[in-house]
């Protein structure tokens, strides 16, 4: 590898959202920085299968808001 051209890959702690931690090594921050983390895989509806949130103000359900007074279903 080329001398000084790669960031400094270093230890730091992951905190999850249940407040588990683990150790790994990463380019964020600075050595024993703790990254704590919004979304996770053990709570993500992505990874756990869950259902989705629907959005209540996307397109479709403001086109049924504007348009329910017609009687269209």
């Amino acid at each position: 590898m080329k001398k000084e051209i790669h960031p400094d890959y270093h230890a730091i702690t992951v905190e999850m959202t249940d407040g588990t931690t683990f150790e790994t090594r990463s380019t964020y921050g600075k050595e024993g920085d703790v990254l704590k983390l919004d979304i996770d895989i053990k709570t993500h509806p992505a990874w756990t299968g869950g259902t989705q949130m629907l959005r209540d103000d996307g397109q479709v359900a403001k086109f049924n808001k504007r348009f329910a007074s017609f009687g269209i279903k």
